[in-house]
C-alpha cells in the first residue's frame, strides 16, 4: 500500500514550482501522459490527422482497455467523451423523457446536472425531487429508497462526490435499492474516480460519468461514460446520434453500434484519447487501493490543522470525507484568501454558492477556498499550506 513519493514527484514536472492542491480542479498530469500526447501530435504533424489515428489504432483502443480495467466493466460498456458534463449530458439525452416523468436525485448534485434537470422541467414537464439529507450532512438513503417506491421516478441521478464539499455519497446503497426496483440509475463520478477504486458492478448503475482531468491526473478535454449491458441491450441511445454510433442503413434508417461508442462522436482529438488512456494506466500502476488510502487520509490532515486555527471554519460535513476539504475565514472574501495563496505558490480553487446553492446556502457563506491534495503531494507541503492559512487569519 506504500507509494513511492520521490518517484511519483519526479514523474511530475509542476511539483517543482508549485502547491499544486487544486487536484479536484485539474491534477498535474506526470510525464508518461505528457509524453503520449506530444508524441502523438508530432506523428499528426509529421504524417496527418487521419493517416495517424490509422497508425496508432491500437494505441487509441487502448483507452477502452484501461478504462475497462479502471471500473471493472468490459471495453464494449466504455466511451470517450470531452468532459464529464459532455458524457453526462449525452447519456441524459439518451432518456425519452414525457411530461409527468420524475427525477429523483440529491440537494448535493453538481450545478450542470441540476441546471439540465430544470432544462428538462422546462422543455418536457419532467419533475425534479431533491431526496433530504441526514441532520449531519450527506443523502439520507432510506429516505431515498422510500422516495423511489412511492414515486417510481423515470430516474434517480447522484453524484458521488460534489465538486464543492468533501462529502462521498453512498451510491452503492442507492445502487442496490435501484436494482431491487428496476430503476434506470445515472452516477456523476467526476470527482471520484482516481480519488477512490470506483466499480461500476458494485455500484450498480446503468450510466456512470467521470472526467480524466481531476484525480485521474489527464488532459483536459477528456472524459469518459460507462454504459451497462442493460442500458445497450434496452436500445438507450444519445438524442444527436451520429456517424460513429449508428450505422445509415437505409435511406430512412438507421442502426446504432452495438457497443458504447453510439454515445461517441465521430471527431475527437486523438491526442487527447491517448492521453486520457496514459493517465488510466498511470493510475493503476501506481495502484488504486494505495491512491485510496492515502489521497483522503491527506485531506483529513489538511481538515483537522486548519479547524485549529482561530478564525477557519471547515465546511465538509457527512458520514464519509475524501480530500476535498473547503472552509471559509471569519471577516475576509474567500476570494481574496485564495489571492493570498496564489502569492504564496499554493494554488487553490474558488466555490461560489451559486455552484452549490443548498449545500453553501444552508452553511450560510457566499464563497469558499477549495482545497484538493493527491496522493503525489505531501506532508510537508500541507504544513506550508496550513502555515499560509494561519498567517492570512492572522492579518
Amino acid at each position: 500500500m506504500s507509494l513511492d513519493l520521490e518517484r511519483l514527484r519526479n514523474d511530475t514536472p509542476g511539483c517543482g514550482g508549485r502547491i499544486h492542491f487544486n487536484n479536484a480542479g485539474a491534477a498535474l498530469m506526470p510525464k508518461p501522459v505528457i509524453d503520449a500526447m506530444t508524441e502523438y501530435l508530432a506523428l499528426e504533424a509529421e504524417i496527418g490527422g487521419y493517416e495517424a489515428a490509422d497508425a496508432r489504432v491500437e494505441q487509441i483502443d487502448g483507452f477502452y482497455a484501461a478504462v475497462a480495467e479502471l471500473l471493472g466493466c468490459d471495453p464494449r460498456n466504455v466511451a470517450f467523451a470531452t468532459s464529464a458534463t459532455d458524457a453526462y449530458a449525452r447519456a441524459l439525452s439518451s432518456i425519452p423523457f414525457e411530461r409527468g416523468d420524475l427525477i429523483l436525485t440529491t440537494r448535493d448534485d453538481y450545478i450542470s446536472n441540476q441546471i439540465a434537470f430544470m432544462s428538462l422541467r422546462r422543455r418536457f414537464g419532467v419533475e425534479i425531487v431533491h431526496a433530504p439529507d441526514l441532520d449531519g450532512g450527506g443523502l439520507d438513503p432510506n429516505a431515498m429508497a422510500q422516495m423511489m417506491r412511492e414515486r417510481r421516478p423515470r430516474l434517480v441521478a447522484v453524484t458521488h462526490v460534489p465538486t464543492n464539499s468533501g462529502l462521498v455519497q453512498p451510491v452503492a446503497e442507492i445502487g442496490r435499492r435501484c436494482r431491487e426496483l428496476e430503476l434506470l440509475y445515472l452516477v456523476d463520478a467526476c470527482q471520484s474516480v482516481g480519488q477512490y477504486r470506483v466499480d461500476v458492478e458494485e455500484i450498480g448503475c446503468d450510466f456512470l460519468s467521470a472526467t480524466v482531468r481531476k484525480f485521474l491526473r489527464g488532459p483536459r478535454g477528456s472524459g469518459l461514460l460507462y454504459v451497462s449491458d442493460r442500458a445497450l441491450e434496452a436500445g438507450y441511445e444519445p438524442l444527436f446520434i451520429d456517424m460513429r454510433g449508428a450505422r445509415w442503413t437505409g435511406f430512412e434508417q438507421y442502426t446504432p453500434v452495438a457497443d458504447a461508442k453510439r454515445y461517441e462522436d465521430w471527431e475527437f482529438s486523438y491526442a487527447t484519447v491517448v492521453g486520457a488512456a496514459a493517465a488510466a494506466r498511470y493510475a493503476l500502476s501506481v495502484g488504486l487501493d494505495a491512491i485510496a488510502a492515502r489521497t483522503p487520509s491527506l485531506g483529513a490532515a489538511l481538515r483537522e490543522e486548519l479547524d485549529a486555527i482561530d478564525g477557519v471554519r471547515t465546511l465538509d460535513r457527512g458520514p464519509e470525507l475524501c480530500a476535498i476539504v473547503t472552509f471559509a475565514l471569519e471577516r475576509r472574501e474567500s476570494a481574496d484568501v485564495k489571492a493570498e495563496l496564489t502569492a504564496r505558490g499554493i494554488n487553490s480553487s474558488l466555490s461560489q454558492r451559486e455552484h452549490a446553492l443548498y449545500d453553501l446556502t444552508e452553511k450560510q457563506v457566499e464563497a469558499c477556498v477549495r482545497l484538493s491534495p493527491h496522493y503525489y503531494n505531501t506532508e510537508r507541503e500541507i504544513e506550508i499550506v496550513v502555515g499560509a492559512v494561519r498567517e492570512v487569519a492572522g492579518a
